[in-house]
C-alpha cells in the first residue's frame, strides 16, 4: 500500500485514473501515477553429467529449504543474463544458458517465475551469500519433501519428464494459493530472492 507520494510526498490515494481501467496509487497535489507490477524471478535448471545444481537457502523465505539457483531480476538485464547472474551468485558455478524452459505465473503474489535450461561450464560450484550449501543431485537425491517453492518442484517434475522422454518442451502454467493459505502471507511466499 502506497501512502505518499514516491515524488513530491503528498498523500497519495487509492483511485481509477482517467483514462485507466483499474484502481492505482495516484498522488492528489502532482497527479503522479504509482504503477505496481508483477516482479520477475528468474532462474536456471543447470546440469552435470546428469545431476541437477540444487542450492539450500540462507534467507528467508524457506530458509534451509532447497532451490533451483533463482532471483529477481535486475533492471539493465535480459532474463537470461539475470539467470545466469542468479546461478553465479546463488551457487558459485558458472553455466551455459541453452533455452526458456518453464514460465510461472504466481499472480497472488505478483510474481513470475522464468527457469532457463542450462549447462555448467566445469563442475566447480561453492555456497553464495544466499545458500547454505551446493549440491549437484541425481534425480533420487532430490529432497523432493525439502524444496523451498511449488515453482522449484513444477519444474523440476516438468524438467525430468521431458529429460526421460528425450524432447525438451516449454511449459507455462500458473499456480494458485493453496485451498487453506491467506494470500500473501510470509510462509505462502514463491519468493526466490
Amino acid at each position: 500500500m502506497i501512502r505518499y507520494c514516491q515524488l513530491c510526498g503528498s498523500d497519495a490515494s487509492f483511485i481509477v485514473p482517467l483514462g485507466d481501467s483499474l484502481p492505482r496509487h495516484v498522488c492528489g497535489t502532482c497527479g503522479h501515477i504509482h504503477y505496481e507490477n508483477p516482479r520477475l524471478v528468474v532462474g536456471c535448471v543447470a546440469e552435470w553429467e546428469g545431476k541437477i545444481l540444487l542450492c539450500r537457502r540462507a534467507i528467508e523465505p524457506q530458509r534451509g529449504f532447497w532451490t533451483l539457483p533463482a532471483g529477481f531480476m535486475e533492471n539493465g538485464e535480459t532474463t537470461a543474463e539475470g539467470a545466469f547472474r542468479e546461478t553465479l551468485e546463488e551457487s558459485g558455478a558458472r553455466v551455459t544458458i541453452d533455452a526458456p524452459f518453464a514460465m510461472i505465473s504466481i499472480a497472488h503474489i505478483n510474481q513470475v517465475h522464468l527457469f532457463y535450461r542450462g549447462r555448467l561450464i566445469s563442475p566447480d560450484y561453492c555456497a553464495g551469500e544466499e545458500s547454505l550449501e551446493v549440491a549437484l543431485l541425481s534425480p533420487e537425491e532430490i529432497p523432493w519433501q525439502d524444496l523451498a517453492f511449488r515453482s522449484v518442484s513444477l519444474c523440476l517434475e516438468r524438467y525430468l519428464a521431458d529429460r526421460a522422454r528425450g524432447d525438451f518442451a516449454f511449459h507455462e502454467t500458473e499456480l494458485r494459493p493453496p485451498k487453506h493459505a491467506v494470500v500473501n502471507h510470509p510462509a505462502d511466499s514463491e519468493s526466490a530472492s
